[in-house]
Order: C-alpha cells, then structure tokens, then sequence
C-alpha cells in the first residue's frame, strides 16, 4: 500500500495531540492525527471533565442537605447514581464529538487505530480495517498516561478499582479505602464522601497533598476530617486480601502493621506513561522512567520527533499538554515559540474545599535562597465568601522581598479553581507586588481576597 504524506502526524488525541494538530492545521500543514481509543483521550473521557460532572452533583447534593442554613426547605433529599454516571459520561461523549469535529473543520486527517514508529518519519498503523502507511517530516508523540498499579494492589473493577472504575460504579460504596491523596485521590475521596460513603484516605508521604504548599495541605486535612474523612499520613497499603465483598488492607503505621476491612478501594498512585509499543527505543528515543526524554522545547533529541503531555513527564496536566501542544505545532511550522515553563503552570483540585496554586511554595522559595515575604487572607474576612456560605479557606501569596516578584500563590476555599487564573496572568506578566496592590479589585467579589492577600504580604491588608 503506498504511503500517505503529511507534514506532520501527532500520534494520540487527547488535549496535547488534538491541540498540537488544530494548531499545526492552522498554520497551513498538512495533519494527521492517530488516536487509538477515544478523541479526547483520558482527559475528556476519563478524566478532568467526566471527574468535574460527578463532582458537580456532589456538590449540588451538599448544598441541598445545607438548604436550611439558606432559608430553603428540601426534604428527602436523595441521588440516583446511576443517573449522576449517566449525566457524567453524557457530558463526555458531548465534548468527544466536539473535538472529532474540530479536526474535521481544520482539515486534520483523522485515523483511528493503534500507531508505532518503524522508522524515523514513518508511522504505521493498525486499524480495523488493515494497516495505514504514514510519512512525515514531523512526528509529535502524545500517547498519554495510565493508571500505576502496584503489586498486590492491583485492579479487579469489583472490589479494587482504579479511576476508570470510579467513574462508573455499579453501586455505592459503603466504606471507602482511598490509596493515594494526590489530586485524583482527593477528588474521588471527596466524591464519595460527600454522598455518604464512609472514607479512608491514606498517603505514604507525611501529608496528604504532598504537592501542594504544606500550610494548605494541613487546612485541608482539618476540612476533610471536619466532613468525616480519615486521614492516615506516613502510612502505607502493604497488601490486599480479598474476599466475597470485603476487602482486607494490611496497613503500615509507624513501624506497626493493623488490617481494616473495607468494600472498596480505589487505587490512585500515580501513572505511568504509555510507551509500550510505538518502537520508540528502536528508533533512538530516549524513555526514562516510563516516559520520554525531553528538552524545554518537547524535542526528544531524534531529529523531527517530538514528545507533549503526560507521557513527556511532569507536571501531568491537560493545559500543560495543550499549551506544549501549540508550542510544537509553532515550532514545526517554522515559528520560535517560548519554551513552556512548568512553575508558570497553575495546579487543581476539584475536591471540596477547592484547591489551587501557582509557582513556589513557601518552603521551596526558602529552599532556593529567597528572602520572602508571605501575605495571607481568610475567606471569613471577605463579604462574598460569607453571603455565600462558604467561609473556610485562604488565599497564601509568596514575594521575593528584593524585588517584589510573585513567586507563588496558594488558595484553598470555594472556587478557587476560577480565581488563581489571575495569579497566573500576574506571572507571565512579570507582576510585582507595586502592580498588584494598585489593581482595583471588583466588590463584592472573591478576587478580592487575592488583593488582600498582597497587601498582608507588605503588612497592608485592610479587612483582617
């Protein structure tokens, strides 16, 4: 079969490969994108927005149990969860069909199969149908993530499930094991939690949202057991036994081992990239770790390959794939874009409270040699947060005290994800402290307690 030539083909179509083939299209290359499963990816399908839906009926039902502190009335109030994964996957096949027709309004080839990389500029590809030969100058590599699986903890999707199975549940559980307090973790823990679901959480490390700025992890902690979760810290699953509807953790605290039963447990300990079959090693490309070896500008050090997203490493974020996405497309097409900057890269946690943040942590400032100045704002010192109901949380923001640049910002409460946006512009935008403190903030509003936050920093905060 002769060989279809292109300029460029991205191998996955999750938010980097799909991003990076729309934006090359746009720039006048000929595109193709391969995409094994879902377009989409994990992201859309199996992830980020499906995760978002069932969180937002969570959160709804939380409300509703709360009504009467609003003057409402709401009795019985009750879910469906078979109607709350039914909302959930709708909201996905939604936005799948959506970017299946963004690639087709650019004019981006789209195949469906599975991909591998023969030889330098050449990709091959098995689809339903037969076998497709591809050719291209450039090749971007944006095959994504998967759930880590530990040895003994391993997935069963009855009594042990990863996210894919949290998704879509076949009923509720009644006591919760949650392995890991990252991001995903959190979420799923939150989810369950809010609905009823007795929920243990327990992470190795010696807090819970290790990632994150340890002043929020420890506020966070405090909410969560607040609303009835267990926290383990400094704890470790050694191993899972298994039984008709029960599930037996060996549980390592301090040196001691106990065991807990439990219905469930969700597994959400990282991922590994998936790298497996494209022939990347044969071809020179360097995998370390399960994922491929980049430098700033996503180029993996074999001429006219490139590697985005999860599978390129850290931090594993679908608006880091996108952004690197358009970084490479631009790059392709002849264009000198700026390098993606991992600190410029904000993070969230759609668990309630909400969690987010930007830059350096305190201790990470300190770490590199900063003198710093630290602001801080409560949300019960802000007229909005109080007329909402939601009055816990804080905003933390972090200055290099010698020029006043924001190195990082911190925010946990309601709807935090919306607001650190703002910090994030600040940044890209070299923002000192001087441009921050001179910005008016719209009232009443949330934001402002970003600018509270600043004038603290400098001892200047007015309504706390």
């Amino acid at each position: 079969m002769a060989s279809q030539d292109f300029d460029m083909i991205v191998i996955g179509a999750g938010p980097g490969g799909y991003v990076a083939a729309i934006r090359g299209a746009q720039l006048g290359l000929k595109v193709a994108c391969v995409e094994r499963e879902h377009m989409g990816g994990i992201c859309l399908n199996w992830g980020c927005i499906p995760t978002k839906a069932m969180l937002r009926s969570s959160e709804i039902y939380h409300y509703m149990a709360r009504a009467k502190e609003y003057g409402l009335t709401a009795e019985k109030v009750g879910y469906d969860l078979d109607a709350v994964v039914k909302r959930s996957r709708g909201v996905a096949k939604q936005l799948n069909s959506g970017v299946t027709h963004l690639l087709k309004k650019n004019k981006v080839t789209a195949f469906m199969g599975e991909a591998s990389i023969p030889a330098k500029g050449k990709v091959t590809v098995k689809t339903d149908k037969g076998t497709e030969e591809l050719s291209a100058k450039s090749i971007v590599i944006a095959t994504g993530a998967r759930a880590r699986e530990l040895p003994g903890l391993e997935a069963d999707g009855d009594l042990v499930w990863t996210y894919k199975h949290a998704l879509t549940p076949k009923r509720m559980p009644k006591k919760l094991l949650v392995i890991g307090s990252g991001a995903i973790g959190i979420e799923f823990a939150s989810f369950y939690n809010t609905l009823g679901t007795d929920t243990t959480v327990v992470e190795v490390m010696d807090r819970i949202l290790p990632v994150e700025d340890e002043e929020i992890s420890k506020f966070a902690k405090k909410q969560f057991e607040k609303q009835g979760m267990t926290i383990r810290e400094k704890t470790m699953v050694k191993k899972l036994d298994r039984g008709q509807g029960k599930v037996t953790a060996h549980i390592e605290q301090n040196g001691k081992t106990t065991t807990e039963e439990f219905d469930t447990v969700i597994s959400a300990v990282g991922i590994v990239g998936n790298t497996e079959g494209l022939g990347l090693e044969k071809i020179g490309v360097k995998v370390e770790k399960t994922h491929v070896v980049v430098d700033r500008h996503c180029r993996t050090g074999v001429e006219g390959i490139y590697a985005i997203g999860d599978i390129a490493g850290a931090p594993w974020l679908a608006h880091k794939a996108s952004h690197e996405g358009v970084m490479v497309a631009e790059l392709i097409a002849g264009g000198h874009p700026h390098a993606v900057e991992p600190s410029g890269i904000a993070g969230c946690t759609y668990c309630h409270p909400q969690i987010a943040s930007v830059g350096l942590t305190e201790a990470k400032a300190k770490e590199q040699g900063y003198q710093i100045k630290v602001g801080r704002f409560p949300f019960i010192g802000n007229g909005k947060a109080i007329a909402l109901g939601e009055s816990e949380g804080m905003v933390k923001t972090i200055f290099d005290a010698k020029t006043g640049e924001l190195l990082g910002a911190h925010m946990i409460g309601a709807e935090v994800t919306e607001l650190i946006q703002g910090y994030v512009v600040g940044r890209q935008l070299e923002t000192t402290e001087e441009d921050l403190m001179n910005t008016v903030f719209p009232h009443p509003t949330l934001s402002e307690m970003m600018h509270e936050s600043v004038l603290d920093a400098y001892g200047r905060a007015i309504h706390f």
